[in-house]
């Protein structure tokens, strides 16, 4: 009798980090999840301890492997998905980070970012990297820890410093120091990659100060980079055969895997991706080109709408204003509102990304009545979401020629019926959601098995669970996101120029 085999996927995000292991089935064996401490030093700043990471990380490994009682050797491959942006400069010697990681929804850097701006970088920045110059992305973060961090820019000159977002550091612990490696999807999202070459850029390095010594090697998202180290996985070495930035292994995992095939992440920000395929679209409308997945020597592209706020503010519904006790109670709640009576929520608590990219608005609740009940508040937050899925969604038709009739999604908020509904009505599109919800844990587990041959392409599949239509008159749906400009223009510092060519 042959022994049964298994891939393991860890997903690692902002709020939390989860093991779960499939079989060849593509079924799930065993699930384990801890949630992450997320910390905020000062107005705008997000940190986490990248130590505590890496041990949450130890534990959910050693919790699927005695949930499904299967030896380490019956894992044939590891794949990870990981929160993008995160930084970390950690000393290759003492394996120790000299700083806490900096988050990517952390605004910390907006000086840094500001100075670049007016030293023109802007345009050579937007050419080679697809991306835009904003504390999002990983280069500030670099440059800020340091210029900030005692004798950090020495060590880095001596080369004894390393810098990863969270694929590097995870890959770099689970093999034992011996592999620092990020893929070209996470490469793509540092501000420093030349997306047309996939490599390094020489002059952006110079620019920004920045030095080549502590960046990774650049590999392709599905192949084997190294084993892991046997007393990081109890015993055994274990192929790690994918690492992918996770908003990137959603829309593999949600198979859209042809140009045009478009999928919406409701997470603690949103992400709406749209597969480009060979081809590099140069946004227009306030949207990021970017690198999907590259597979040997194959380079798939894709246009990104990133939204920084999205189901977190569900969580400072619950936790900061109590005007909840769990999420899934706000389906109903919004349902029984009826209507929010004119309240909008712009929820720019770390001013806002695509296709705004103001990273000084504030977060606003406008149009307030005595009227207004936590039930407003909690429909209009949710409201909110599909706003700025289908701002994003809205630059994405625009740039790409293509009219979406089909939006894929999931992340956590994509379980909430009432949004869904919503979504399909103000996009006028129908939006589709997958029995498997696990589908960024699942793109990586694909990628990872594809590498080993553990799957084919043919072998993969998603069965959908529901396919929500729009039901209400697209007109009223049109007034609607009028009044929803009108309030994000209201909690806006500034008006850029891409914001008003976008709403003239």
């Amino acid at each position: 009798m042959t022994t049964p085999s298994y891939i393991l996927a860890i997903d690692h995000g902002t709020t939390s980090t989860r093991a779960i292991l499939f079989d060849h089935d593509q079924k799930i064996v065993a699930l384990s999840q801890r949630e992450g401490h997320v910390e905020y030093p000062a107005p705008g700043w997000v940190e986490q301890d990248a130590t505590e990471i890496w041990l949450d990380t130890e534990a959910v490994i050693a919790d699927v492997l005695n949930q499904s009682g299967i030896d380490p050797e019956q894992v044939k491959a590891i794949g990870i998905s990981n929160q993008r942006e995160t930084t970390v400069l950690w000393d290759k010697r003492t394996g120790l980070p000299i700083y806490k990681a900096i988050v990517w929804q952390s605004r910390q850097t907006v000086g840094i970012c500001e100075r670049w701006k007016k030293e023109g970088f802007e345009e050579i920045i937007r050419r080679k990297t697809g991306l835009r110059i904003d504390p999002y992305f990983s280069a500030s973060k670099i440059a800020w820890i340091l210029d900030n961090v005692p004798l950090a820019r020495q060590k880095a000159q001596r080369g004894d410093l390393l810098f990863g977002n969270m694929d590097s550091w995870l890959v770099w612990k689970l093999t034992g120091g011996k592999c620092h490696i990020t893929d070209a999807s996470n490469a793509s999202r540092t501000m420093l990659c030349n997306i047309e070459t996939v490599s390094w850029d020489a002059k952006l390095l110079d620019l920004l100060h920045i030095p080549a010594s502590i960046l990774p090697e650049i590999v392709p998202t599905s192949a084997v980079y190294g084993t892991t180290a046997p007393y990081a996985f109890f015993g055994a070495e274990v192929p790690i055969a994918s690492v992918v930035g996770d908003q990137q292994a959603a829309l593999f995992g949600q198979l859209c895997l042809e140009p045009g095939m478009a999928k919406n992440t409701y997470g603690t920000g949103g992400f709406l991706l749209m597969n480009t395929g060979s081809e590099i679209i140069r946004s227009s409308q306030g949207l990021l080109s970017t690198i999907a997945w590259q597979i040997g020597d194959q380079v798939t592209y894709a246009l990104e709408g990133s939204i920084f706020v999205s189901g977190s503010i569900m969580k400072w519904l619950r936790d900061t204003m109590r005007l909840i006790d769990s999420v899934s109670e706000t389906s109903d709640m919004a349902i029984k509102a009826g209507t929010t009576g004119g309240v909008f929520i712009v929820p720019a608590f770390v001013g806002l990304g695509a296709p705004y990219w103001d990273p000084q608005a504030k977060a606003s609740i406008v149009g307030l009545t005595f009227g207004s009940g936590k039930e407003q508040i909690v429909r209009a937050a949710l409201e909110s979401m599909a706003f700025q899925a289908n701002d994003v969604l809205q630059a994405m038709m625009i740039d790409s020629e293509i009219p979406l009739s089909i939006l894929k999604v999931d992340g956590g908020a994509a379980a909430n019926d009432f949004l869904l509904q919503f979504q399909a009505d103000l996009c006028h599109i129908d939006v589709t959601r997958f029995k498997m919800t696990e589908l960024t844990a699942m793109g990586a587990a694909y990628l990872a098995g594809l590498a080993i041959g553990f799957w084919s392409l043919a072998d993969l599949r998603n069965e959908v669970e529901h396919v929500f239509t729009p039901q209400r008159p697209e007109k009223e749906m049109q007034q609607r996101y009028h009044d929803w400009k009108k309030a994000v223009k209201a909690c806006q510092s500034f008006e850029t120029e891409e914001f008003e060519q976008h709403h003239r």
